[in-house]
Parts: structure tokens; C-alpha cells; sequence
């Protein structure tokens, strides 16, 4: 019984579902914005936040906790050295998706990801 598990699958096993979504969360903060499906993008939305909130505290352990997700060092240091002073005053919602066109082989829904 799987209620209330609102986990997105994303048509993937567990493990290949982990690695996608740290790749995208580490792809979006270190551009600024992706191009992916409507569902990826509502999916690496929660990671995302959970990484810029645990930069905006700063302390040791939350940089250990963003190392241990993220596949880049200089980009984990980039990330703590500009968060405070871009979304210090930001309670949440450090990101917005944007629906575009759908995709031309499948008729996927595609959206843009951005950091706000």
C-alpha cells in the first residue's frame, strides 16, 4: 500500500532515480537554469531548495551534508560562498519552472527549471 508516497518514480529503478536527480540539482546550481521534463523539473524542485536552505545555514555539518549529494567540491563552495548573500532574505522558493513546448518525439511536457 502506497498511500500518500508521493515520491515521483520517474519510470526509473531506485538507484538510477538517485543518480538522475543528483545530477540534474548539481546541473541546475551550476547553471543557473535546465531544460528537462515537467515531471524531472517538479522532482529536483524539493533537492534543490533542501541544498540552498542547508547553504544558507552555513555551519560545517551543512556543508558536509551538500558534499555528501552533490558531485562537485568547487561548486559546493561556490554554493555556500553566494547563497547567504542572494537568498538571505528568501524564506523558500528559490526556484521556478516555466512549461514550454512539449517535446517533439514524444509529446512529453517540457518545462525550464531556473533558480530564482
Amino acid at each position: 500500500m502506497r498511500h500518500r508516497c508521493r515520491t515521483p518514480e520517474l519510470g526509473r529503478p531506485a538507484d538510477q532515480r538517485k543518480a538522475l536527480l543528483r545530477s540534474l540539482t548539481t546541473e541546475l546550481i551550476r547553471h543557473g537554469q535546465i531544460k528537462t521534463t515537467k515531471a524531472r523539473a517538479k522532482a529536483v524542485r524539493t533537492t534543490v531548495e533542501k541544498m540552498i536552505t542547508l547553504a544558507k545555514d552555513g555551519s560545517l555539518h551543512a556543508r558536509r551534508q551538500v558534499l555528501s549529494y552533490l558531485y562537485d567540491k568547487q561548486l559546493v563552495y561556490n554554493l555556500f560562498e553566494q547563497v547567504p548573500d542572494r537568498y538571505g532574505e528568501r524564506s523558500g522558493g528559490y526556484t521556478r519552472i516555466i512549461r514550454t513546448v512539449r517535446r517533439k518525439g514524444d509529446n512529453a511536457e517540457m518545462a525550464i527549471i531556473e533558480l530564482v
